[in-house]
């Protein structure tokens, strides 16, 4: 026998004829070539052998009693389990319409009796090798599908990561720049260092708070640290609106500042502004257990130094004489009052109503003359 249709790929052969000598020769054939066969001799048992054991091709004989082969092959097309499953009807039947109702019915071959032993081998090698063919393109479609769908998830996950990182970024952000100011925020996240620089002309500003220790006596921790919020959060808003700098609180003490860390011409009136918003706003204002509130303020303008230094719990900071001067005016200064030194007097009495408060042994200065900021010129 000719060895060519030797079968490349296992597979297993339903043989369906209601002709048990038609059976057993083809049998004979597809056995002696390696592959597996089973047998039926009617429709409902090959059917039933089908739904059993699922067979890679299906030999079907078309005239048989009861089912004939495209009744079997009608219901084989209609169950998932066995639609993909290649039929070879072979039948004596040689008209043209018989050949095209088996295609219609899902048929994939045709061999006409009485068959040539090599014609039906080289057949079923040929729907054996396509049918492995499709099996390998839709095993390779499912493994393509499968590596989508990582890819999918993978860039879902990746995703949502980079989209955390990036919330988790901007909060950092936003918390660097409620700690500094933008531009120094910036340089940190840069690594450009963190020493200070020198502004040639700033203004300083203290507030403190009058009487604030005594209050702390008569009402609990958070209820006073809720009072000081609600007064520093207004102070806060100040410092927005007239484009200032907060420094930093040191208890009932505020202290901001104008002209840096970028530069700005009228800082000095900035300043003055945000001083007497201050004192509009706590003579307005009281507790909810009636109590007033009296403030205390110092303003000096002149040069500074400026930056955020060391190499933990970083603060943008200032120092120099006119830090220390504008903190003596309020220290030394009256509850109610803001006092102001004469360099601050002198840049702004024409804009600003001033009055002398007289000379004042400033510790540390000496004699100094000084002012009381009373409000603007009309």
């Amino acid at each position: 026998m000719n060895s060519n249709y030797s079968p490349l790929i296992p597979a297993s052969i339903l043989v369906v004829d209601d002709t048990p000598n038609n059976v057993r020769l083809l049998s004979a054939i597809l056995t002696k070539q390696g592959y597996h066969v089973r047998k039926a001799l009617n429709g409902e048992r090959a059917l039933a052998t089908v739904q059993e054991f699922p067979p890679d091709l299906i030999l079907l004989d078309v005239m048989m009693p009861e089912m004939n082969g495209y009744e079997v092959c009608q219901k084989l097309k209609a169950s998932p389990k066995t639609r993909g499953i290649p039929v070879i009807f072979l039948s004596a039947l040689d008209d043209v319409s018989d050949k095209v109702k088996a295609f219609d019915v899902g048929g994939v071959d045709y061999i006409t009796k009485p068959f040539h032993h090599h014609e039906v081998l080289a057949r079923v090698a040929n729907h054996l090798t396509i049918q492995n063919q499709q099996k390998i393109l839709e095993d390779q479609r499912k493994l393509l599908e499968e590596k989508n769908q990582r890819l999918e998830t993978e860039i879902t996950e990746r995703n949502r990561v980079e989209l955390a990182l990036r919330v988790a970024q901007e909060k950092s952000e936003r918390l660097l720049l409620n700690i500094f100011p933008a531009r120094i925020a910036e340089n940190l996240k840069k690594g450009e260092g963190t020493l200070a620089e020198r502004f040639e002309s700033a203004t300083v500003l203290f507030a403190d708070l009058v009487n604030f220790t005594s209050l702390a006596s008569r009402i609990s921790p958070l209820e006073l640290v809720s009072l000081l919020n609600d007064i520093f959060s207004n102070f806060d808003n100040l410092t927005e609106k007239y484009n200032l700098e907060k420094i930093k609180t040191i208890g009932d003490a505020y202290m901001v500042a104008g002209g840096l860390p970028v530069p700005q011409e009228d800082h000095a009136e900035a300043i003055a502004n945000m001083a007497l918003d201050i004192q509009q706003f706590i003579n307005n204002f009281k507790t909810d257990i009636g109590e007033n509130f009296e403030i205390r303020m110092g303003i000096h303008t002149g040069p500074v130094v400026a930056g955020v230094i060391g190499t933990k719990k970083f603060i943008y900071d200032l120092w120099g004489d006119t830090v220390n001067l504008a903190s003596r005016m309020e220290s030394q200064g009256l509850p109610g009052f803001i006092q102001v030194t004469e360099a601050m007097q002198e840049k702004l009495k024409d804009k600003y109503v001033f009055e002398a408060r007289g000379m004042l042994d400033v510790k540390g200065k000496g004699e100094m003359m000084t002012y009381w900021l009373k409000g603007k010129k009309l």
